[in-house]
């Protein structure tokens, strides 16, 4: 249940002498390529472009070894900055490929793309990049200064979060820990966890304002040299999703916050309490459920076998080869994640297991990306990183698949709990991932440096549009944007979780309706495939459109459902 990392590498020399290796194959490659693109015939530049992936892939595998130390133990970040070091030293030898391939003419271009099959969606991709490419020159010192910008602050940002410490009665706990007990049945908790993590917060408002300004101003001036319209749309680019489309997502979703007032409007009626409060929000119905670590395998292979034996098989290596590092544990990173890490090695999962139906389910939520990752390996590095907007829904869906196993094995007066605490996990990732991007399109959109209190007023305002009047806000609230991770490592992240959740509930009711016969067959394609087609081309698998607003519509009809059933089931 502890990462073995030395599956990467078995000694720190063994590392040192890859990285050095890695650097005369990089000298090496800039040596032959560099300046030369437009002589090779198309069979030379697919060798090249598979001798670049190769050198992209080691770079990854030693940065992904540098990283993973470094979240289980922030303490050790002067190891992941010598790494970055020296890493950003070897891309700097192969800048040029990208650069130079946009350079090219049109026609050769396309001759390299038609040629080049395993790679050709990489390219086109690549092509599309064209008009926000800078000079060599240009990109050499934004690679080179790269750790002293965004990525610095993210790190100071991490290393804080570790460290901070929230007093709860008598006791001091990390971040993880005074979350979970947002979950406690007992209210008394709830109430002294709210306060306790705004009180945690408070001294630490002025640093985290700064941050978020420096990730902010960070962002602002890359897309001004770029030529980029708005601070979102490189991320929009590389999620392969339009911005009207998004700005559709964004309109289906706030026009059905009533469903969110309707669902709490009714959990406060069953909780028997006159007003619910911002600590109330994630109250269990079905007492304060603990579950073990063991518990929780037996019901991810459990559920991932009903679905697939692939699946369940999956599940079983990553917890028998100890793919997951379970527990909170002192100086290791908050949250959750699964890094695609090296396909010679395997995904490594990062878990706070608390003991707590909801780390059941994100344990099932992390290994759908680890078996999504898995999978894509098998195309490619260049092609297996998938756009955000996908890269969400296998995590998902295998959220659904445990939700639906637990839910047909409760007796049927338990199964109003579990529904509820499903719609609040639903909530959490449609709803609440709205009003992140909501809160960071008026953030980015602030003209100069912002302050704590303008922060603070904007994720108040964003925050009450969900909730109407079925929830009271406290004023504490007002800080909360502050822990929020993903602002500052990923800005305008947040709304591919929204995606993800509505094309997974489109996806599950056609899985669960029984229309397509060959359903799971489709489906492990479709994650087979990683990022080396369109989100459109692999969502049209199953036969929908994602370019047509009335897509959307989709799930939010399985949410309004799931939340008539939870009415009436009263």
């Amino acid at each position: 249940m502890i990462w073995d990392l030395s599956k990467f590498f078995a000694s720190s020399d063994e590392l040192d002498t890859f990285c050095l290796n890695l650097q005369k194959n990089a000298n090496e490659f800039n040596a032959k390529f560099s300046k030369n693109l437009n002589l090779l015939s198309p069979s030379e530049f697919e060798n090249t472009i598979n001798e670049y992936e190769q050198i992209l892939a080691n770079i990854g595998k030693i940065m992904s070894y540098a990283y993973l130390t470094f979240a289980k133990d922030t303490s050790q970040g002067a190891f992941l900055a010598k790494y970055e070091e020296i890493c950003t030293k070897i891309e700097e030898q192969i800048l040029f490929f990208e650069i130079e391939f946009n350079e090219l003419s049109d026609d050769l271009q396309n001759k390299f793309i038609e040629n080049s099959t395993k790679f050709s969606y990489y390219l086109q991709n690549l092509a599309k990049n064209k008009t926000h490419q800078l000079s060599f020159l240009e990109e050499r010192i934004l690679l080179r200064t790269a750790n002293t910008g965004a990525s610095a602050f993210s790190r100071l940002f991490d290393e804080s979060m570790a460290r901070a410490r929230f007093e709860f009665r008598g006791q001091s706990l990390k971040e993880e820990e005074i979350l979970s007990k947002l979950s406690s049945d007992d209210r008394s908790i709830r109430k002294d966890a709210a306060y306790s993590l705004s009180k945690g917060l408070e001294p630490m408002q002025h640093l985290l304002t700064y941050i978020y300004n420096m990730i902010k101003t960070d962002l602002k001036n890359s897309c001004e040299l770029r030529g980029y319209e708005f601070g979102e749309s490189s991320r929009h680019l590389s999620n392969q999703i339009e911005k009207p489309s998004v700005d559709a997502l964004i309109k289906a979703s706030e026009n059905s916050f009533d469903l969110v007032a309707k669902f709490y409007n009714k959990k406060r009626e069953v909780l028997g309490i006159d007003e619910l409060y911002d600590y109330d929000r994630y109250a269990p119905l079905g007492g304060d459920e603990q579950i073990s670590y063991e518990e929780a395998k037996k019901i991810v292979i459990d559920a991932f076998n009903s679905f697939s034996p692939l699946f369940g098989d999956l599940a079983k290596r990553a917890f028998s080869e100890n793919w997951c590092d379970v527990y909170p544990d002192k100086n290791k990173q908050a949250g959750a994640f699964s890094h695609s890490a090296s396909s010679d090695v395997h995904p490594f999962v990062l878990l706070n297991f608390t003991g707590r139906r909801r780390d059941l389910f994100t344990l099932a939520h992390e290994l759908g990306h680890s078996i999504h990752q898995y999978l894509s390996y098998s195309v490619g590095y260049l092609s297996s990183h998938t756009p955000l907007t996908t890269a969400e829904t296998a995590s998902v869906f295998c959220e659904m698949l445990v939700f639906e196993y637990v839910k047909n094995n409760l007796p049927k007066e338990q199964r109003a709990a579990l529904l509820a605490s499903k719609i609040e996990d639903i909530f959490a990732t449609l709803y609440r991932q709205i009003n992140f991007t909501t809160f960071e399109r008026r953030v980015h959109e602030f003209d100069g440096e912002i302050s704590s209190d303008e922060l603070n007023r904007i994720w108040l305002e964003e925050s009450k549009k969900i909730f109407g009047d079925s929830l009271i806000l406290n004023d504490y609230y007002k800080i909360w944007w502050s822990y929020i991770p993903h602002f500052i490592h990923s800005p305008f992240y947040c709304y591919a979780y929204s995606y993800a959740q509505l094309l997974v509930l489109a996806l599950f009711g056609l899985y669960k309706s029984g229309k397509c016969t060959n359903f799971t067959e489709i489906y492990t394609k479709f994650l087979s495939l990683g990022g080396s087609k369109s989100p459109k081309e692999l969502v049209e698998m199953f036969g929908f459109d994602i370019s047509d607003e009335e897509f959307w519509s989709v799930g939010i009809a399985q949410v309004a459902n799931l939340v008539d059933e939870f009415i009436k089931g009263e």
